[in-house]
Formats: C-alpha cells, sequence, structure tokens
C-alpha cells in the first residue's frame, strides 16, 4: 500500500481544497461556511511524482462524545491514527490563533508525525502571522496556496520522506485496477439510516451518524468485499425534493447525490417503513430507472415494525401499480443497527448486478417473438396494413438493450411496446431491470423509437 496523508485542522483553513487539489478533482465540497465537511473521505492523489492516499476529515472542534462534533472529532482521531503522516492546515492570513494551539499541543501527542502547512498564501500581505507559527512546536510551515496550486513543490518535498517509490507504484497499479469494480451507491431520503447501513457493512464507525438530520454532505466512496466479490460502495447525503431546499450546501449535496446515481452501476434505495415509497422515493426510484441502472429497494428499521407480513404485503402493492416500469422488483427488510436482513440484500444486490448483465442469445429472442405476436398480434397500422414485426436482437448488457426490426415501427404505439416488454421480462425473468427497446425499419441501421 502508498504512505497516507492525513489533512487536519480548524474549521475553514481550506482542508477539503487543499484534498481537491491533490486529487486532481472537486471531489470535496468547498464552501466558505465552516464545519461543511463532516466524512472523512479519501482520495488517491499523484503530485510530483508521488502517489499517495489523501484524507480529507472535519474541522477540529474538541466536545462532548455524544454530541455531533465530538463524533466528527473522533473521525478525525481514526483519520490521524491511520496516517502515515498528518498535514495540519493553519490560515496564514488570519494568522495562529488559540484554536491552533490547542490542537498543535494535541497533535503533538499523538504519533503520527505532523507537517505544518500555512495555507491562503496567495499574496505577501497573507504571510505577516507566519512567525507566530513557529510557536506552535511543528517546524517550519510550509508555505502554500491550496486555491492556487502555489507552493505544491514544497509540500511535495516534504512528504517524501514518507513515500516509497516501490509501494507508490504498486497503490497506483491497484487504484487502476480498483476503477474497474463495480459501484453500489446507497440512496434515499434523509435520516433512513444510509450512513448506519454503510458502517454495518464496514464493520466500523466510517460514517458520522446521529438523530440529526443532514449529518452527511459528501458522496463517500470506500472499497468493500463481499464473499470476494469486490465493489465501491458510496454513501451518500438525503435527497428532498428540490422546492423544498433553500440552503445552498444542501443544493451542493443533493446534486452529489444525483451524480453518484450517474456513476454507479447498482443502486439501493433505502426506504423508511414509516413512510414508505412516497412522492420522494418514487422520484428517485424513476431517476435510477430512467438512467438505466439496476434497482434495489430496501427498507432499514424493519425492527420498528410490528405487523411485518401486512406492510410488507402493502409495499409490494404499492411497488406493483407505482413502478410498473420495473416489473418483478420486490423489497428488501433489514435492520442496519442490528444487521439482520444485510446478507440478503447483499444477495439482491449481487442478483441484479447479474441480471443487469445478461444477455439473452437470439434465437430465443426471436422463438419468443414469433409466440408472442402469435397471441398478441400488433395493431393495424395507418396505411390499413398489419404490421410486421421480423426480428429481434439483443445489442447490449448494462442494462440489457434490444433492437426490434419491422415495418412502420414508428406506427408502433407506446402501450404494444410497453406489452413486449413486459412480456420479455416474464418469459426470461428480468425483474426489476431496467430494459431498453428500440425500434428500426427493416433494412435500416439507425433507430426509429425506443421503449423502456
Amino acid at each position: 500500500m502508498s504512505f497516507v496523508v492525513a489533512i487536519v485542522g480548524r474549521p475553514n483553513v481550506g482542508k477539503s481544497t487543499l484534498f481537491n487539489r491533490l486529487v486532481g478533482r472537486r471531489l470535496a465540497i468547498v464552501h466558505k461556511q465552516p464545519g461543511v465537511t463532516r466524512d472523512r473521505r479519501e482520495g488517491q492523489a499523484t503530485v510530483g511524482g508521488l502517489t499517495f492516499t489523501a484524507i480529507d476529515t472535519a474541522g477540529l472542534e474538541e466536545a462532548a462524545p455524544e454530541t455531533l462534533e465530538g463524533r466528527l472529532y473522533a473521525q478525525t482521531r481514526k483519520a490521524v491514527a491511520q496516517a502515515d503522516v498528518a498535514l495540519m492546515l493553519i490560515d496564514a492570513h488570519l494568522g495562529v490563533t488559540s484554536v491552533d494551539h490547542h490542537f498543535a499541543r494535541v497533535l503533538r501527542q499523538w504519533r503520527t508525525p505532523v507537517v505544518l502547512v500555512a495555507n491562503k498564501c496567495e499574496h505577501t500581505a497573507s504571510r505577516l502571522g507566519l512567525w507566530e507559527s513557529y510557536a506552535l512546536g511543528l517546524g517550519e510551515p510550509i508555505l502554500l496556496s491550496a486555491e492556487h496550486g502555489d507552493g505544491l513543490a514544497n509540500l511535495i518535498e516534504a512528504l517524501l520522506p514518507f513515500s516509497d517509490s516501490n509501494r507508490a507504484l504498486s497503490e497506483e497499479v491497484m487504484g487502476h485496477c480498483g476503477e474497474t469494480m463495480p459501484t453500489l451507491a446507497i440512496v434515499g431520503r434523509p435520516n433512513v439510516g444510509k450512513s448506519t447501513l454503510v458502517n454495518f457493512l464496514l464493520r466500523e464507525e466510517r460514517m458520522v451518524t446521529g438523530p440529526e438530520k443532514g449529518i452527511t454532505r459528501d458522496t463517500i466512496s470506500v472499497n468493500y468485499n463481499w464473499r470476494g466479490h469486490l465493489m465501491r460502495l458510496i454513501d451518500t447525503p438525503g435527497i428532498r425534493k428540490r422546492v423544498k431546499i433553500s440552503d445552498m450546501l444542501e443544493k451542493i449535496a443533493r446534486s452529489h447525490a444525483l451524480k453518484a446515481i450517474d456513476l454507479a452501476q447498482i443502486i439501493v434505495l433505502l426506504l423508511d417503513p414509516s413512510a414508505m415509497l412516497e412522492r420522494q422515493d418514487l422520484a428517485i426510484a424513476r431517476t435510477v430507472i430512467r438512467e438505466g441502472r439496476a434497482l434495489v429497494i430496501a427498507v432499514n428499521k424493519w425492527d420498528t415494525v410490528r405487523d411485518c407480513a401486512a406492510v410488507e404485503e402493502q409495499l409490494q402493492k404499492r411497488l406493483a401499480h407505482t413502478l410498473p416500469q420495473a416489473w418483478g422488483l420486490r423489497a428488501t427488510p433489514l435492520s442496519a443497527q442490528t444487521g439482520a436482513g444485510v446478507e440478503q440484500l447483499l444477495q439482491a444486490v449481487f442478483n441484479a448486478s447479474v441480471l443487469w448483465n445478461r444477455r439473452i442469445r437470439t434465437a430465443n429472442l426471436n422463438r419468443w417473438l414469433s409466440t408472442t405476436v402469435n397471441r398478441h398480434p400488433p395493431p393495424i397500422g395507418q396505411h390499413g396494413r398489419r404490421l410486421q414485426l421480423r426480428y429481434l436482437t439483443q445489442t447490449g448488457t448494462r442494462p440489457p438493450t434490444f433492437v426490434l426490426f419491422g415495418s412502420r415501427p414508428e406506427d408502433l404505439p407506446d402501450s404494444y411496446l410497453r406489452y413486449l416488454i413486459n412480456d420479455l421480462r416474464r418469459t426470461f425473468d428480468l425483474p426489476g431491470v431496467p430494459v431498453r427497446l428500440y425500434t428500426r425499419r427493416s433494412g435500416t441501421s439507425y433507430p426509429q423509437h425506443v421503449q423502456s
């Protein structure tokens, strides 16, 4: 493994800006409001020939363990303990504060080596308070502007003693291999237990959880191994209706969550049993299906349900009625707190991935097409002739995609195409999987119509 660098400091000194600069992408939310970062975020950084794992952390603020600030502080301590070196950032423009002095004393007591970084050194006038930084007892500061990239060469030089070129190369190869891993995003409304589920899967308090709404603001990605199947887990912020959001940070968090749906292959939509499949849940599910992702629905906090059989029956009826485009989809009950049903959820995720990647032989498709058309012929076209459906073939997977050749496919009504898709799902056992059906006029090579 490559070496690990944790970025720490009081709120609003530019930790997330430096993290984004090191990993080369705007992964972490950056905002002038203090305390934006909550969960620790990891990313692969390749700068100046060095390859390492960078960890962005919440601002250092000591508080009672049961408070949100206390839980954030505990996450930062874990990050520093995991790291080979910690970068303590101070704001060179504002100078050294009493909070900086306090946490410098704390960091000196921990075993992880610390490199002092004076950020926001864009102008000479910003460096007037640098002499004070020597009193922190952390050595000479590295002058840096994370926003503009100035001073990165000095930072890389300071990190060189912690690097190992052979290990860095190995980590770089592992990072490229990891890009082929399937990605599983856990989405849903706020406070349904997404972070709690991720923590149970990882068997550690990796994500900050609690009764407060909207704790998670970033999409956090971690690697996970289930029975030898490697995947990348993404914990996402809660998705509320856009009209109910007035806070800019929540708007950014919502945007990141929707982007996770675009990037992931498999989506777990987590529901709360007290309000299942509300309009916002259905809006998320329809977005997943429209994007062609494999959808798995799970109901968390099942241990709080009294009449499980009645609630499950009601849920399945509502699924069939409100999500006909995901015919056969069944919900998995679980408790992220106790772990009951989590194994069944992972099996459902694996099954959905297999179906999402499934390919059906052309001969089998055309036997089905002949039987289906004979049983229920297509309607009469605009010219008074019955439409002829001649050939069906699968052209892709992820999701399963088919092309239907026939005469005047533009005359086929949507209702008949939906009939074909539903029967295709039933016959070839594709429950809950988005299916895309393109139509083409016989003898052409371009799509006439698409139904999904």
